[in-house]
């Protein structure tokens, strides 16, 4: 074959070769890179517990209705559906130069290293370390760098309105399922706004949840690899990720409500228990 005759195709496979290397990744992709599949997939498992935690101080069940209702919640709240979720809603959302822009930050070491220890923070079973550690913490990073950083942290991330929503949301289905068992039952409407006025008391309590979740979670961040972190959560296109996927969240979590609510009341009903 004669030189000349290896030019074109060369060319066409350089060419190919060089799109592919400047591709914007997928929105799958980001999610991917990001720790933000890992930690969603606790969320099921949290939601389990949440609303058992709750059922708990209501009264006692008998211990066949607690594990239907885990059941029902863990059907009803799928890892898989809330990534989806989110997902979707990265791709109307974002641009590509802020997907890639996202995504070239999780392939940092500094990212890697902080979304190892978010997803290591985000197991259900951790959450009792933190309760029994959040004051020592707080006592030893107060008036710290650190301590200051959480204000910027908690702004650019929503990270206490956040766990306001999620909280909210499973107090409003487990509220749900206890009022249609009165006969003069509050309606869903109601009810929504019967928990919607406790939100600025909630608020102080998670708030300070969130703070010792923040201080637990990055203690073996240095303060440089933070500022790193905050720079980037304060970008466009960090602010445009998270706000995308704290709305998704919430959007997953709160769509089955209703219907968790509903099975929630046929299970705790006097004939519904019984079955």
């Amino acid at each position: 074959m004669k030189p000349r005759a290896l030019i074109k195709p060369l060319l066409y496979a350089a060419v190919f070769v060089a799109g592919q290397a400047v591709a914007a990744p997928s929105a799958q992709q980001v999610v991917t890179a990001s720790p933000i599949d890992d930690i969603v997939a606790q969320y099921p498992a949290m939601l389990k517990q949440g609303i058992q935690d709750g059922l708990a101080q209501v009264g006692h069940l008998p211990p066949a209705v607690t594990a239907t209702i885990g059941q029902v919640v863990s059907l009803s709240f799928r890892d898989a559906d809330i990534e989806q979720q989110i997902v979707e809603n990265l791709e109307n959302n974002l641009t590509s130069e802020q997907l890639a822009s996202v995504h070239s930050w999780y392939e940092t070491p500094v990212a890697r290293k902080i979304a190892e220890a978010e997803i290591a923070a985000s197991a259900p079973s951790v959450w009792k370390d933190i309760q029994a550690q959040g004051p020592e913490l707080s006592r030893k990073y107060r008036n710290t760098e650190r301590s200051r950083m959480f204000e910027r942290y908690d702004r650019a991330a929503r990270a206490t309105e956040s766990a306001v929503d999620t909280t909210m949301a499973v107090q409003l289905g487990l509220a749900s399922a206890m009022v249609s068992l009165s006969p003069n039952s509050m309606s869903q409407d109601e009810l929504r706004q019967a928990i919607e006025s406790q939100r600025s008391t909630l608020r102080g309590v998670v708030g300070q949840q969130v703070f010792d979740s923040y201080l637990y979670t990055y203690e073996d961040i240095s303060a440089q690899e933070m500022n790193l972190y905050l720079d980037f959560l304060e970008s466009p296109p960090g602010v445009a990720f998270s706000r995308t996927v704290a709305s998704s969240i919430q959007q997953a979590i709160s769509e089955p409500i209703e219907s968790v609510s509903a099975q929630m009341a046929r299970l705790l009903s006097p004939t519904g228990g019984s079955q």
